[in-house]
């Protein structure tokens, strides 16, 4: 066609587009010094936590460059879009602390200056720019069938490759005649817009990515789908428009988008734009049931949605945290020689971020919790517990209320110090943890008694039962317990035989089984605070009771 034409079927396409300087100028460059940074998540479903990750990416880059973090909701797929999905994913950016400084916040009204920041309210300017690619010949109607699915798209390659060996880059409407296309037009077909690439995808060249360092990219050859036949575009075209004018200074994003750079590049050199930086970040993993590396499935894994962390309830700071850990192999050392510093100041940088996909572990994170729990008080504790629990355990936050002195003494044991006890990883572990100081306290008693012999072990227990009273410290309390522990032979005869020197009196064993007709555990914080807070009427009761258990 001739440029004359060009511009003839770019009117004819999108009659009513503006000039794109119109919305160049509309959105100036920013006055910020710092990288301009967003992210875009699809209101197809929740937030996923490869999204908190790259969140967090975002936030601190912003603010250790003194640059600017927004949100903008990319919700091009109606087919694919969930109610509410939008407005979750805010929310769940605000509870972890990585608000946005601009853009789409849900039910609240935006804020900024380069909005809409929704792209589905933004088909106006995304006309303008597909009309100026018509007109400089780098675009043109497509009336193919469209394939339905993957199944289709698939088949289709197969039938090619059968043919000829190759696939088909190159769209065969690109050849159509101003003619041919006006008939069609008049005929009502429907049309998605492609670009027409000029790329061969034979040629390389040299790419910097912030975080894979420098590659060879092959050149796009493929006229790729710019917008579909319902005038909406597809991820390529609105990530180059909107992040032009919003003025987006690095692209953070999932490796997954990295085969498509190629498209992205080559659409950014039609407009005339300066290239973007990119980084794109590896997708955290788990291993499968085979002991391969998988990504997180959406399908599959309960913790790919954020607020599963949030309904078993672990701290905000304990998620951000092993998040880092991720994204900056150097933040374990740091943290280590600056305990008691925000994360704020850690010193992030995206060129840290490792090209290999890392693994999630729960007992990484699971540590980082304690640790962080490990440094509140009794009191914080449990009002963290309160807190939470009036939203994912309604039944039982009248317990914790009326049990708030119980709660708080057993939380207080070996609390505070240097090594302070660090059992508790979310908030939702408490009540199972400590259940042995609420009442209704139901045992089971399910006792290994190994080498200790039953009718030494009932004996100890109903002495030791017989003379409890309330000693009024820890060493009291164990000196009483030894005295009457050193009058029994817990192990069997034969045992005690050979070696009697090891068992006569053996303190472990007292202290294990009044541990268990206490708490009905083998491990607990310091029992002696904890027979304190039950008092001696009863714990005479729960002895009582493994007393009978062990009888019968």
């Amino acid at each position: 066609m001739t440029e004359y034409e060009f511009k003839e079927l770019a009117d004819l396409l999108y009659p009513n587009a503006r000039d794109i300087d119109y919305y160049i100028n509309k959105y100036p460059p920013r006055c910020t010094v710092g990288e301009v940074t967003r992210l875009g998540p699809s209101p197809t479903g929740f937030l996923h936590i490869g999204q908190l990750y790259q969140s967090l990416a975002h936030r601190m880059l912003a603010d250790r460059t003194n640059g600017i973090f927004y949100l903008r909701l990319e919700d091009t797929d109606n087919k694919r879009e969930i109610d509410e999905a939008g407005t979750i994913a805010y929310d769940m950016l605000k509870y972890y602390s990585l608000t946005p400084d601009e853009g789409y916040r849900g039910e609240e009204r935006e804020i900024g200056d380069y909005g809409p920041y929704v792209q589905s309210k933004r088909l106006e300017i995304y006309h303008a720019f597909a009309h100026f690619l018509v007109e400089k010949g780098r675009a043109f109607p497509c009336f193919c069938k469209p394939k339905k699915d993957k199944e289709e798209i698939q088949k289709s390659r197969d039938e090619e490759l059968e043919q000829s060996d190759e696939l088909t880059l190159h769209d065969p409407c690109r050849n159509l005649t101003l003619d041919e296309i006006k008939l069609k037009l008049n005929a009502h077909l429907p049309f998605a817009l492609r670009l027409l690439s000029m790329g061969d995808s034979e040629r390389t060249h040299k790419f910097k990515d912030a975080i894979k360092g420098e590659k060879d990219l092959r050149e796009n050859a493929k006229d790729d789908v710019l917008i579909k036949s319902n005038g909406v575009p597809v991820y390529s075209f609105a990530h180059i428009v909107d992040d032009t004018l919003m003025r987006t200074s690095i692209i953070v994003r999932g490796q997954e988008w990295y085969q498509s750079l190629p498209v992205h590049i080559e659409l950014a050199n039609a407009f005339g734009f300066k290239p973007f930086k990119y980084a794109h970040t590896p997708n955290i993993c788990i291993l499968d049931e085979n002991g391969n590396k998988r990504k997180i499935s959406k399908r599959k894994d309960a913790f790919a949605d954020v607020r599963f962390f949030i309904k078993k309830g672990y701290p905000v700071e304990a998620i951000l945290e092993y998040l880092l850990t991720l994204l900056n192999s150097d933040f374990e050392i740091w943290r280590k020689n600056n305990p008691d510093k925000s994360i704020k100041e850690f010193p992030f940088e995206i060129k840290k971020i490792g090209v290999t996909n890392p693994l999630f572990d729960f007992l990484k994170l699971n540590d980082i919790s304690k640790t962080i729990i490990s440094r509140l008080t009794a009191e914080e504790v449990y009002q963290n517990l309160l807190s939470w629990s009036k939203i994912w355990n309604k039944e039982n936050s009248k317990t914790i209320e009326e049990n708030k002195q119980n709660l708080i003494d057993i939380l207080s044991i070996n609390r505070g110090g240097e090594r302070p006890r660090k059992d508790i990883a979310y908030y939702s572990e408490i009540l199972d943890l400590y259940n042995y100081v609420l009442p209704n306290f139901e045992p089971k008693y399910q006792v290994d008694l190994g080498q200790v012999n039953k009718e030494k072990l009932i004996e100890f227990l109903i002495d030791y039962s017989d003379h409890l009273t309330q000693e009024k410290d820890n060493q009291t309390w164990f000196e009483n317990l030894k005295n009457i522990a050193y009058k029994y032979n817990f192990v069997d005869n034969k045992t005690y035989k050979q070696n009697p020197s090891i068992y006569s009196g053996n303190i472990a064993d007292a202290s294990k089984f009044v541990r268990i007709a206490i708490t009905d555990r083998v491990d607990s914080p310091e029992l002696y605070s904890i027979m304190k807070i039950l008092g001696v009427a009863e714990c005479h009761s729960r002895l009582t009771a493994l007393i009978s258990t062990l009888k019968n």
